[in-house]
């Protein structure tokens, strides 16, 4: 039984509202007496109960009205009616619309501290559920990035205090470690949360237009500027401005970057006017800007004025504890919006989960998992061949597959080892890449449409890869021209 359980009475006979009152005090209950409809409407208003028990028929308004007031208030609130012998049927139709139980008078109030002792254990597992999951929302997340891992704990404490500061910030961390979630929660925690995110992708853009883009231009600046256009630094003002992959700035970009850092100032591109910038500047990388300015490609004072705060975001495979606790999160997330009654993982595919190294970091294991949901059946739980997308997938006892992450991983869990000396991620890539253009078209018998259809390329753009490769094929010798 659960103590200090909030209950509603309404019922419009004296005798047996106060038998009831009596009964449920007399065991802890904390009761509230309503001796008609319209005054239990009223108390549902003004007062929040665990539990409304309530007659069907009662003077002014009747016991419906109740129910749907009590869901009205809160959808929480568990409703028990009670009703007179032989309307059964109106106790039922009262249920459909939310009523957790009912009572047909005459009733043993020892049937009537039944039903309120099972609706008090319901109640006290949904507080208790409340409770853990605020717990776990403070113990394991932050506005959205998820961490039990020591050092993302270090990283979330870290965000909390720079947040309420106009520092700054610097975000390292590989592709895909939620570089821009800690951008999100830096400014949502700051005083700024009110003013506007703005957000730019310094890799996105070629110079000339991520100038404009950053600082606004002038009508007729250059071709195609055929008004004054303001830049996200001015749109920014007040609030906080992102910089994604700062580390591809131009030269020409970095000095003027500097200036707005130095003097909170600035002039749109052609013209003269000097703008004030009130902005507190977040930016990410993934590169090592300390390498990039030790090879000249990357401003020293820069780097400096923008290394203020640096916070660095583990990759997943240095936090495996975090793995399971990001993927059922996703896992509930995903289910919710497709309607799936799915029951977590099954142990093989947990074990699987935990196996792998996540090249792509988070983005891979929310993709991997929401993938898994789309793909998985409508209720039980998530498989290995779900998360894998391949059911001959040698985790499973099949042949490798060459679009699968877990089988480039091997069989065993671990990392496979490379044979020669260790590369560059950029140098792996065009290993895979060459090797596998030229698997494609070995399967085509070199069909240059065929290849490029399944590569999901152009043409031109396969030619163009095949000669960047030094690839052998078929339209080397003349039959099919580069710009085909």
């Amino acid at each position: 039984m659960m103590k200090g359980l909030s209950i509603l009475l309404v019922d419009d006979e004296p005798l047996m509202r106060l038998s009831m009152v009596d009964a449920l005090e007399a065991v802890g209950y904390d009761v509230y007496a309503a001796g008609s409809g319209t005054e239990g409407v009223e108390a549902i208003w003004k007062h929040t109960f665990d539990l409304v028990i309530t007659d069907l028929r009662l003077p002014g308004a009747d016991g419906l009205a109740v129910l749907k007031a009590a869901k009205d208030k809160s959808p929480d609130t568990d409703v028990i009616v009670i009703t007179a012998h032989g309307s059964v049927e109106t106790a039922v139709g009262a249920m459909k619309l939310g009523a957790v139980d009912y009572l047909t008078k005459p009733f043993q109030m020892d049937e009537l501290l039944l039903i309120v002792e099972r609706v008090a254990r319901v109640v006290t597992l949904r507080r208790e559920n409340q409770d853990l999951k605020a717990t776990l929302e403070d113990k394991f997340s932050f506005n959205g990035i998820l961490g039990a891992n020591s050092r993302m704990r270090g990283v979330l404490d870290k965000i909390k205090l720079v947040a309420a500061t106009d520092s700054t910030v610097l975000i390292l961390g590989e592709s895909g470690t939620g570089k821009e979630l800690v951008a999100n929660a830096v400014h949502q925690n700051s005083p700024r949360r009110d003013q506007p995110l703005i957000k730019v992708s310094c890799a996105a853009l070629p110079e000339t237009l991520l100038e404009a883009e950053l600082f606004g231009h002038e009508k007729g600046a250059f071709t195609g500027a055929l008004r004054q256009r303001r830049g996200r630094f001015e749109l920014a003002h007040r609030g906080t401005l992102f910089l994604d992959e700062i580390g591809e700035l131009s030269p020409v970009v970095q000095v003027k970057l500097l200036r707005v850092l130095q003097e909170r100032k600035f002039e749109r591109v052609g013209g003269n006017d000097t703008i004030d910038a009130d902005v507190r500047l977040v930016c990410a990388t993934q590169k090592d800007l300390r390498k990039e300015v030790a090879q000249g490609r990357f401003r020293e004072d820069l780097y400096y004025r923008l290394n203020v705060v640096q916070v660095i975001v583990p990759p997943l495979r240095e936090r495996q504890e975090d793995i399971l606790v990001i993927a059922e999160h996703v896992l509930d997330a995903c289910s919710g919006k497709l309607n799936k009654k799915l029951k977590g993982f099954s142990p093989p595919a947990r074990e699987l989960l935990l196996r792998y190294s996540y090249p792509g970091n988070v983005r891979e294991l929310v993709n991997m998992v929401e993938r898994a949901v789309a793909l998985g059946h409508e209720r039980g739980s998530i498989r290995p061949e779900d998360l894998c997308g391949f059911q001959s997938c040698p985790y499973l006892g099949g042949i490798p597959q060459e679009s699968c992450g877990f089988c480039s991983e091997g069989l065993t869990g671990g990392k496979k080892k490379a044979d020669g000396p260790l590369t560059t991620l950029a140098e792996a890539r065009e290993v895979f890449e060459k090797d596998y253009i030229v698997s494609v078209l070995e399967r085509v018998d070199g069909s240059r449409t065929t290849g490029a259809k399944i590569l999901g390329l152009s043409r031109k753009a396969l030619w163009e890869k095949c000669k960047r490769y030094g690839i052998p094929s078929p339209y080397d010798d003349g039959q099919e021209e580069e710009g085909s």
